[in-house]
C-alpha cells in the first residue's frame, strides 16, 4: 500500500469512529495481527515439527533401502566373481587337457612318419638294389 492508500483510510476511519474510538480500533487491530501472526508461527512450528518426524521416517527408509541394495549387490557382485573364476579355471584345465592330447597326437603322428620314412629308405634302397643288380648278385659275388 502506498502512502497515500494509507492516509485515505485513516481519514475514513477516523470519519465513521471518531477520534475516541480510534486508538482503541488500532489497539484491537494490532492485537488481532500479533494474535494471527502467533497462531500463524504456531502452525509454522506444527508443520515443522510433524514432517520432521516424517522426513526422518523418510531417511530411515532410505538409508535401509540404500543397505539393502548395496548387501544385495556384493552378494550379486561375489557370486558373479565366484561363476567367473570358476568358468576361468574350468576353461584352463580343459586347454591344458587339449594341449597335452594335441602333444601326444603330434608325437605319436611324427613317430609313424618316422618309422614311414625309415621303411620308405628302406625299401627305396632295395629297390635301388635290384635296379643296380636285377640278378641279386652281391658285390663279393664279383
Amino acid at each position: 500500500m502506498s502512502g497515500q492508500e494509507i492516509f485515505v483510510i485513516v481519514i475514513v476511519a477516523l470519519l465513521l469512529f471518531g477520534a475516541e474510538k480510534l486508538p482503541d480500533i488500532a489497539k484491537t487491530v494490532g492485537r488481532g495481527m500479533r494474535d494471527f501472526k502467533k497462531a500463524t508461527d504456531e502452525i509454522r512450528r506444527e508443520f515443522e515439527t510433524s514432517t520432521a518426524d516424517i522426513r526422518k521416517d523418510i531417511t530411515d527408509v532410505k538409508d535401509s533401502l540404500t543397505k539393502d541394495v548395496n548387501d544385495f549387490s556384493s552378494k550379486i557382485t561375489k557370486d558373479v566373481n565366484e561363476v567367473n573364476n570358476s568358468i576361468k579355471k574350468d576353461i584352463n584345465d580343459v586347454k591344458a587337457s587339449v594341449n597335452e592330447e594335441v602333444n601326444n597326437v603330434k608325437s605319436s603322428v611324427n613317430e609313424e612318419v618316422k618309422d614311414i620314412k625309415d621303411d620308405i629308405k628302406s625299401e627305396d634302397k632295395k629297390v635301388k638294389d635290384k635296379i643296380d643288380d636285377p640278378y641279386g648278385f652281391t658285390d663279393e659275388d664279383y
